[in-house]
């Protein structure tokens, strides 16, 4: 099937067949004139798409090239009769050769008995593979054909895309005859098939064309769904040509433009691939990404790299692949399996109305003779639920017609009014927005959050574009409202249906990241852009100060909860100056969680989750009692003694026992716990039977608790090497640490407390697989001088790829007189215990831990001390543990 709108016309002086045929007649041998032939076909063919050559030229050139070769090679060899024929199937069936793509090769047989033809076959076969072709093969008789057709849309798909390279023309005809729409798989039955096929496809891949490591074919908006769109047509209409559905209106010629260049680009891709990696690789892997930039011209400048310029021109044209082939194809479903239904129509109003569940409109003119209506539509859509999705001929009308969307549209009070109405419409409006951007509409009113489509940041962080993040933000924000979004996001499930107005928040989700890739701090120039808009939309100044607030501070608190101290009440206090009241704490915890859960499903666990209802939680109870009536400290260790004491002796525990214990902790102590963990590590202290043994309490969240992380308490004798110790130990068993109380008691005994992990980001619940880590622990850290090995598995491949420079920023926190570490580095096993062991070689004392994994770089904070509890002042000790920490980090 050669589905072209351009005529090809193979360049004959690419490859002289005629000089090749000369020293075929002269050698000895033909394997070796072969195989000469068909490297320097694809020398000179990577010759000229370095040179930039039309892409669709060398693709099909291939294919036209390895045709003559492959009727030489046929005619080499005897056949006893004109009953076989060799026929190209599949993508070489389409006149398509990338240097590694599949050579799928029909040996059709006129009758079922091959016994004439088998020792021709194997010959012809065997010589293809000792000339170097890497074929894919397949014998079947015209009665096969059929009957594996019939059974199977795949095989009838591959046969449905033919040519005949050699034999008589009458097989190949006699097996079209037989596989007509007339005879098997029509249209109807054909479309059904494939669209099943591709959903299941679109499945793998999430339904979404936005990966770190798209796959050219397969992904969505790939070469799989500019071939779906030809093999419906050809099925229904018989065509050979994108030009032949166009003239039966399926397609028109922008659509074309656009189905054109987005598979020339993807075959640029895909060629290149395969030059790079010398095999069948379709995976457009960190591996080759940057290269493949390089080798298009691309080139880093101040905003942006070249691999997320180049990676941006993909998803564009992926992105508009993907729309493009789901309103043809909705078209075809709408003209060949409901086609003859009687659909009832309902008027909606003058403009529009629905048809079969689909909302249309009454007038092909509508939307040139009333621009307005491209945004009441989606308006409609908000207010009406039962509407199913736009009609196909509909979309295509958006798609002609968004280009009125300029300034002075904009500009128009009656557009504005129109988008804010969407923003302030009782239903899924989230859905709403999406379709604007799936149909274009979306970039075009809002130009800040045009800028940003198919934008992405070269990390493993981020593994969505600008765009399809900030969509996916909203789609949660919608989620909090549902009624079982409490079992999974109990605080913002509630928050959300007590927030004033829910049209600020989808405001505030619009425009959080759309200052990225301009230059300068994103969060500032999205504060100005949402500025902009609340203005000319008229919003009233208190709410613009609300929304450029969150815009501006929408990563203050995830930063707060994951690298301070939170359990510090002048942390509380610092965030609460910034907050200033409750309503923006709600907004903008609703806001963090739903940015969080959209950046990368990784990031979202337990744990996180529990940092920020306790932030939440403890900022709403000094915003309640106060910014001018800070807690003191006293009274903050005061409160926490008598509660846990409280609850202590409720179960028993004398307190003759519990103060002799308690005065050797510290006051810090009672700043840094709950009083319930008080009173479960002094419970465990005090049934710890006198031994060298250090004791181990291991506490797991309960199955119905989805906040909170597997706690691991640890009380022993204090040795230097303890911190270093006990993360080795933990990374043999596989848990990550994500938070770390270190502390000391006056008679040198420890009381370190860890968050861990499994490594699926879940809480360790399992009894069995606790007492597996509590025997290890204590195994491992009886002598902590016997240091566990540090782990040492590889480096994933990803991570390989990204040069994540290794910093180090050192700051005093005086109120707590301690220095704060912040390290940044590349990810790797065994990092944690590599850090202890410089902290102990050092001589550096570590009080507490918040550590997190963002992508393929760690960002942890370090409080830390020299031995004798001083804060690390010395700027020479300060520049020495820096180069330490980089020399061993960042290798």
């Amino acid at each position: 099937m050669l589905l072209h709108h351009y005529r090809f016309e193979p360049d004959t002086t690419l490859y002289d067949l005629d000089l090749f045929r000369t020293e075929l007649a002269g050698s000895r041998s033909p394997i070796a004139p072969f195989k000469a032939a068909l490297r320097e076909l694809q020398a000179r063919l990577d010759e000229q798409f370095r040179a930039g050559a039309d892409i669709r030229n060398l693709v099909r050139g291939r294919a036209w090239y390895l045709d003559q070769l492959l009727a030489i090679a046929w005619a080499q060899h005897d056949w006893p009769d004109d009953g076989v024929a060799l026929v190209a199937v599949g993508g070489y069936g389409r006149g398509e050769l990338h240097p590694h793509s599949d050579i799928d090769l029909l040996l059709l047989l006129e009758h079922d008995d091959d016994t004439p033809y088998q020792e021709s076959l194997s010959a012809f076969i065997t010589f293809l593979w000792d000339i170097g072709l890497e074929i894919g093969h397949s014998v079947r008789s015209l009665s096969d054909c059929e009957r594996e057709a019939e059974a199977d849309v795949t095989v009838m798909t591959n046969l449905l895309e033919s040519r005949l390279i050699a034999g008589p023309k009458r097989l190949r005809k006699q097996m079209r005859e037989r596989l007509s729409a007339n005879q098997i798989w029509p249209a109807d039955r054909f479309f059904e098939a494939k669209w099943q096929e591709q959903i299941t496809r679109h499945y793998r891949y999430n339904n979404s064309e936005y990966h770190l490591e798209p796959n050219l074919k397969s992904s969505p908006g790939g070469l799989r769904d500019i071939q779906m769109i030809g093999w419906v047509a050809k099925r229904h209409f018989g065509t050979e040509h994108y030009a032949d559905i166009v003239a039966n209106g399926f397609m028109n010629d922008a659509e074309l433009r656009i189905l054109s260049q987005g598979q020339a680009f993807l075959w640029q891709v895909r060629y290149a691939l395969h030059m790079l990696t010398d095999r069948a690789e379709d995976r457009l892997l960190f591996d080759h990404q940057r290269t493949i930039a390089e080798m298009f011209g691309f080139r880093d400048t101040p905003e942006r790299l070249a691999v997320e310029q180049f990676m941006k021109r993909y998803y564009r044209h992926v992105t508009a692949l993907a729309g493009l082939n789901d309103m043809l194809l909705q078209h075809f479903d709408e003209v060949i399996l409901r086609g003859k239904e009687a659909l009832e129509t309902v008027k909606l109003n003058e403009r529009f109305e629905i048809k079969g569940g689909y909302i249309q409109v009454r007038s092909r003119s509508l939307f040139r003779e009333r621009p307005a209506a491209m945004l009441e539509l989606f308006l409609l859509m908000a207010k009406h639920p039962e509407i199913e999705g736009v009609r196909a001929d509909t979309i295509r009308l958006i798609r002609d017609h968004r280009h009125q969307i300029d300034d002075h549209y904009r500009e128009d009070p009656r557009h504005q009014r129109l988008f804010m109405s969407i923003l302030r419409a009782p239903g899924n409006v989230p859905r709403q927005l999406r379709r604007m951007n799936r149909y274009g509409i979306l970039g075009k009113y809002l130009p800040e959050f045009g800028r940003a489509v198919g934008l992405m940041q070269h990390d493993l962080f981020h593994i969505y574009t600008v765009d399809a993040h900030t969509l996916r933000l909203l789609k949660f924000l919608h989620g909090f409202r549902k009624p079982d979004a409490k079992d999974d996001f109990p605080v913002a499930a509630t928050l959300i249906h007590q927030l004033p107005k829910l049209d600020l928040l989808w405001i505030a989700g619009l425009f959080h990241d759309v200052g990225k890739g301009r230059g300068g701090d994103h969060s500032e120039i999205g504060a100005r852009d949402v500025e902009q808009f609340c203005q000319r939309h008229h919003v009233s100044q208190h709410d613009t100060n609300l929304v450029r607030w969150l815009v501006e501070h929408h990563l203050l608190m995830s930063m707060t909860a994951q690298k301070r101290d939170i359990s510090d009440p002048d942390v509380i206090r610092d965030f609460a100056l910034t907050v200033r009241d409750e309503t923006r704490l709600d907004y903008l915890y609703v806001l963090t969680v739903a940015d969080i859960n959209a950046t990368n499903p990784t990031l979202w666990n337990g744990w996180r989750a529990s940092l920020l209802r306790q932030l939440h939680a403890e900022t709403k109870r000094a915003l309640r009692r106060g910014l001018k009536n800070p807690p003191d400290r006293d009274d903050w260790v005061r409160e926490t003694r008598t509660e846990a004491r409280s609850l202590l002796q409720t179960v028993g525990v004398d307190s003759t026992q519990i103060d002799p214990l308690w005065e050797s902790l510290g006051e810090d102590y009672f700043l840094q716990y709950a009083p319930s963990e008080i009173v479960w590590q002094t419970q465990g202290i005090l049934a710890h039977q006198p031994s060298a043994l250090p004791l181990v309490l291991i506490s797991a969240p309960t199955a119905d608790m989805a906040e909170g992380g597997t706690k691991v308490f640890i009380h022993t004798r204090s040795v230097d090497d303890l911190f270093a110790a006990t993360a080795a130990a933990m990374e043999q068993l596989g848990l990550s640490i994500h938070d770390a109380r270190i502390a000391t008691s006056h008679n040198n005994w420890t009381l370190n407390t860890f968050i861990v992990l499994d490594h699926y980001g879940q809480p360790i619940r399992d009894p069995e697989h606790i007492e597996e880590m509590r025997r290890h622990l204590v195994e491992e850290l009886d002598d902590p001088d016997d240091y566990p090995d540090i782990v040492t598995r590889h480096t994933p491949r990803q991570l390989k790829h990204f040069k994540v420079p290794t910093e180090v920023v050192i700051e005093q926190d005086p109120a707590n007189e301690r220095t704060l570490l912040e390290l940044t580095a590349p990810d790797r096993p065994g990092l944690l215990a590599r850090v202890g062991r410089i902290f102990m070689e050092q001589d550096i004392a570590l009080s507490a831990a918040k550590i997190a994994t963002l992508g393929e770089r760690v960002e942890d904070v370090f409080f830390i001390t020299t031995k004798s509890g001083e804060p690390l002042t010395d700027l020479a000790r300060q520049q020495q543990l820096r180069e330490r920490l980089i020399e061993v980090l960042g290798v």
